[in-house]
């Protein structure tokens, strides 16, 4: 019997993964709730978040993620709309999916507040050119 070696991509989901059970956090009631233009808490969670499938520097993993700096999209949509698309995710086959692979909802933490993912659009704008 030969065994077929399915290391590359079965490395790449436990690491996609653990990066997103990593991101998980218990939502503290407590815990005031960071407001959207707070461009170091956008970045933190760009960088805790979006990064792994966009890269540290917004310029795209081949195979996960998309170049968001030079994104058309995300250069000529509204915050609003950018925000709509981060809390819903985008399916594979979502026609307006260019990459065939799924964006998850809040990329994977469903625990973000509306401040969270405003400040990483304000953060990932201000990358784009």
């Amino acid at each position: 019997m030969t065994l077929r070696r399915t290391t590359a991509p079965f490395g790449a989901l436990i690491l996609l993964g653990s990066m997103l059970a990593a991101c998980q956090k218990s939502e503290d009631a407590a815990a005031p709730k960071t407001a959207a233009g707070d461009p170091a808490h956008g970045k933190q969670i760009f960088l805790t978040l979006c990064a792994t499938c966009h890269g540290p520097e917004g310029t795209g993993v081949k195979g996960l993620g998309k170049n968001l700096v030079t994104s058309e999209y995300v250069h000529k949509a509204s915050d609003e709309r950018l925000v709509e698309m981060i809390d819903k995710g985008r399916d594979a086959k979502d026609p307006l999916n260019t990459t065939g692979i799924a964006m998850p909802p809040k990329g994977g933490n469903a625990s973000l507040s509306d401040g969270d993912v405003s400040a990483a659009v304000d953060y990932m704008v201000s990358q784009s050119k």
